[in-house]
C-alpha cells in the first residue's frame, strides 16, 4: 500500500511494523504514541483506498486532500497536527530505508493551533477539592494521595501510574519519574502530599486482602497497577461531589500546579524542568496571569505607577 516502491498491502503493513519497532526501541516513544501513530497511518491508508488513489503516486497534494477530509469531519486541529506528524515521521523513516525517493509530507504545513488558556483551579478551589477524600478506607486514602501528588508535582497521569514504591524518597521528599521518551527526572513533593502518601502506604496492604503487586505505588481494588482511565475516574468522582460546576481533568491539576507556582513568583525555567517540557515555549502557556494579578504586579513594580 501507498508510496512504497514495491507496493502492496502486505508491504505497507510490514513497513508499519518496522516503523513501530523503530519508535519503540530507537525513539523510546510511549505505547500511547505508538498506537496513535499506527492508527493515524492506517486511517491514511483507508482514505487512499476509498478515494481510489494510486498508492505509489502519493504526493503533497494528496496529503492535503486527506487533511481537508479531516477538516470536513470537524476533527480538532490538534488531532490533525498529530496525524500529520505521524505521516511525516513515517515517510522520513521510509526515506531512510530507501523505500521512497522523497518525503511528500515535508512541505505540508502543520495546522495553526487554536490558542486557549488551560483550565485550572484557583488556590482556594484546589484546597477545597483536595479536602474531599476524608475517610480512612484504603481506597479513599489512595484517592487522597493520588490527588495530593498530582497537585504537588504537576505530574502527567501516565507518569503517576508508572511510579513504583522504590521511586519514592521520603527522606528528601523526591520522586524519580519516567517522562516522555523514558527520560528520568527528580521531582520534589511537599509535606501535605507526604502525609497523604504515608497514610495510604500504611493501609495499602489492606487492598484486595493483601494480594497486591508489592512494587507498584498506586493500586486498583484488585491490587494491580492503576491505569490512566482509573485516575480520570477518581478526579471525576470528586468533581461530582464538589461545588465545582465545570469540566476538570487530571491535566487541570497539572495546569493548576504550574499556574500557582508562576503566580507566586517561580521562575518559568524551573517550572519547565518540573513539568518535563522539552521547550520553554510549551511552558509559556502558563503565563496567563489574571488582570488583578497583572495590575498588582504593575503597581508594585513600575516606578511611575
Amino acid at each position: 500500500m501507498i508510496f512504497l516502491l514495491s507496493i502492496s498491502i502486505m508491504d505497507y503493513n510490514k513497513a508499519l511494523d518496522q516503523f513501530q519497532s523503530f519508535l519503540k526501541h530507537e525513539k523510546n516513544a510511549s505505547s500511547h504514541t505508538i498506537s496513535s501513530y499506527r492508527r493515524d497511518l492506517s486511517q491514511l491508508a483507508s482514505y487512499l483506498g476509498d478515494e481510489g488513489i494510486k498508492l505509489k503516486g502519493i504526493d503533497n497534494l494528496i496529503l492535503r486532500g486527506f487533511l481537508a477530509s479531516l477538516y470536513e469531519k470537524k476533527v480538532k486541529k490538534s488531532t490533525i497536527a498529530r496525524k500529520l506528524a505521524a505521516i511525516r515521521s513515517f515517510f522520513q523513516f521510509c526515506l531512510k530505508k530507501g523505500w521512497i525517493e522523497d518525503n511528500p509530507a515535508k512541505i505540508v504545513s502543520t495546522p495553526k493551533q487554536e490558542s486557549h488558556v488551560p483550565s485550572f483551579l484557583s488556590e482556594k478551589e484546589m484546597e477545597n477539592y483536595l479536602d474531599l477524600p476524608a475517610s480512612d478506607k484504603p481506597l479513599d486514602l489512595r484517592d487522597k494521595a493520588v490527588l495530593e501528588l498530582l497537585y504537588a508535582t504537576g505530574l502527567r497521569v501516565s507518569e503517576l501510574v508508572g511510579i513504583d514504591v522504590e521511586d519514592m524518597n521520603f527522606e528528601e521528599r523526591l520522586i524519580r519519574v519516567r517522562g516522555k521518551g523514558k527520560k528520568e527526572r527528580l521531582i520534589p513533593f511537599g509535606r501535605m502530599a507526604e502525609r497523604s502518601l504515608i497514610s495510604y502506604l500504611r493501609s495499602r496492604y489492606r487492598i484486595n486482602k493483601g494480594n497486591i503487586e508489592e512494587k507498584v505505588l498506586f493500586l486498583n481494588y484488585r491490587g494491580e497497577r492503576m491505569t490512566s482511565r482509573s485516575i480520570q475516574r477518581i478526579v471525576d468522582s470528586y468533581i461530582q461531589i464538589s461545588a465545582l460546576r465545570r469540566k476538570i481533568s487530571p491535566h487541570s491539576l497539572r495546569h493548576s500546579f504550574a499556574s500557582h507556582l508562576l503566580s507566586r513568583g517561580a521562575d518559568l525555567r524551573a517550572i519547565q524542568e518540573l513539568l518535563g517540557h522539552e521547550s520553554l515555549a510549551t511552558t509559556q502557556k502558563y503565563t496567563h496571569l489574571n488582570l488583578k494579578q497583572l495590575l498588582d504586579v504593575y503597581r508594585k513594580s513600575h516606578p511611575r505607577s
